[in-house]
Parts: structure tokens; C-alpha cells; sequence
């Protein structure tokens, strides 16, 4: 009898414990788009979204941020597609044309896993390297080469996650009709296609939300990002420059810009979960 007691009253307190857990991690993520919404919205207009910044912006005048949120789209989506261009391929291979149990299998996943943790400001030094290297100024260029390289390693153990949870018997049955790797590879990648947009939602979150690794290669300007190899701003960025501003109309802007990148971030979730609904329904 003391046993089943026991028995209960720890599952009270792990149900209890995982309540608790659950309504401080929602009250947090609401909390903090309340104070977004608070001190945002007042400044949030059709002119900050539509114009790039003015002479006096920086001192609370006209102008707004269109320069930022277009080099944020650039930089994050052209990072994205090379990630995936790179990433996709490598977590094939590391599935289908290795053995598991082989070393270099086991090493490479060592070495996704390592660099997955790496601050992103490491990989803004060593593309800034790179660029001093190859004659290269800082620019839009330089900051998709530094996201590019941070995010490659969330699409490889991604989708190389993805891809161990593929049942078995589809890749025997696969092999056995006479498919080849690529076409069981082919097969393989359909079945977790609405992994795969998971996996560039986590890649485009990273990218477009990332400040220390574009602050050393990006640089930043008030114009418009028309070509790959000048200066762009960010969101990020723009947040940053505003937010340490003492004039309140200014701060109240970096706010209106966080604003501004949550409505993207959140537009770009609602794709992608449609995206993905839309898929499983062709699951294999």
C-alpha cells in the first residue's frame, strides 16, 4: 500500500513539475511579445516599413527601415538555400552511402554536433578571415558566407536525424526492387519532406536572428542592398544601433524593428507548418 502511495505522489510532483515547466516557458514567450507589442506598436507605422532611413532618423526624425528588412530577406534566405544546397547532400551521404558504423560516420556526426554549439561570433571571425584573405570588403557577401557556415551544421544533424528515423524495411525494399543510392536516397527525402521544412525553418530562424556573426562581415549602410558586394543592413542590427540610442524616439523604433522581425519570423512559420501539413497528406 505505501509503495502505491509513493508511486502516486511522484507522479503528482513530476505532473506538477512538467505544469509548472510548461505554463513558465509559454508566460515567458508571451511575456516578452507583450513587451514588444507595449512599447513597439505606438511607433510601428507605414512610413518605418516603406522608407529607408533619413538624415535624422538616428535622432528620432523622418525615415525608416526598409534598408534593413530587405538585407535581413537577402542575407537569410540566400543563406538558407546554400545551407540546404550543402547541408542535404552531406546528410544523404552520411546515411546512405556509409556505413553507420564506420568511424569516419561516427566523427563527422561529432563534428556537426561541435560546430551546431559554436557561438555564431567565432564564425564571424573566421569568415572575416576568409574575407581579408580573398580581398574581400565587408558586404552582403560576407555576411551569407559566415550564416552559411552556421547554419549548414543545423541542416546536416537535422535531417541526419530525420533520416535514422526512416523505417527500416522502406530503404530494404527500395534496394531490393533494384533501386540504386540516389533513387533510395530520392525515396528517402519524401518520405521526410516535412522534416526538410522544418529544417529550413530552424536555418532561416538562425540566420535572419543572428547579429554577432553579421556585426564583422555584413557592415551596414542606409541604403537599399542592390548589389551582393556592398554593405547591408539587418534587423538585427538595425535593433542594436537603435536600441543603444539615449533619445527615446529611437529606442521606441528598435522595439517597433523587433516587432517587425517577429511578424516575419511568424510569417514564415505559418508557410512553413502549411507547407508541411500540405505534405504529409502525400506521405509515403
Amino acid at each position: 500500500m505505501s509503495t502505491i502511495k509513493s508511486r502516486l505522489r511522484k507522479e503528482k510532483i513530476a505532473k506538477l513539475f512538467m505544469q509548472f515547466a510548461g505554463i513558465s516557458i509559454t508566460g515567458s514567450l508571451f511575456l516578452i511579445i507583450g513587451i514588444i507589442l507595449f512599447k513597439g506598436l505606438p511607433f510601428l507605422s507605414w512610413e518605418m516599413i516603406s522608407q529607408v532611413p533619413q538624415g535624422g532618423f538616428y535622432i528620432g526624425k523622418e525615415g525608416g527601415i526598409l534598408n534593413a528588412i530587405l538585407g535581413s530577406l537577402y542575407l537569410a534566405g540566400l543563406s538558407t538555400v546554400l545551407a540546404c544546397l550543402l547541408g542535404i547532400p552531406i546528410a544523404i551521404y552520411l546515411n546512405i552511402y556509409t556505413n553507420q558504423s564506420a568511424a569516419l560516420v561516427r566523427a563527422s556526426r561529432l563534428l556537426f554536433d561541435v560546430l551546431f554549439g559554436i557561438p555564431s561570433i567565432v564564425y564571424g571571425a573566421i569568415a572575416f578571415s576568409i574575407m581579408v584573405w580573398l580581398g574581400i570588403r565587408a558586404s552582403l557577401l560576407g555576411g551569407v558566407i559566415t550564416i552559411t557556415l552556421l547554419t549548414i551544421p543545423i541542416v546536416v544533424r537535422t535531417l541526419d536525424e530525420l533520416l535514422k528515423t526512416t523505417p527500416l524495411d522502406l530503404k530494404n525494399i527500395t534496394t531490393s526492387l533494384g533501386a540504386t543510392k540516389w533513387e533510395t536516397a530520392q525515396v528517402l527525402l519524401k518520405y521526410i519532406k516535412p522534416g526538410i521544412f522544418t529544417a529550413v525553418l530552424l536555418a532561416f530562424g538562425r540566420a535572419i536572428g543572428d547579429v554577432a556573426g553579421v556585426l564583422l562581415t555584413t557592415g551596414f549602410s542606409d541604403n537599399l542592398p542592390l548589389y551582393i558586394d556592398e554593405p547591408a543592413a539587418t534587423l538585427p542590427l538595425a535593433i542594436f544601433f537603435q536600441l543603444s540610442s539615449p533619445i527615446p524616439e529611437v529606442q521606441g523604433r528598435a522595439y517597433a524593428s523587433a516587432l517587425i522581425l517577429t511578424f516575419v519570423i511568424l510569417f514564415i512559420v505559418i508557410c512553413t507548418h502549411i507547407l508541411a501539413s500540405k505534405q504529409k497528406k502525400h506521405k509515403l
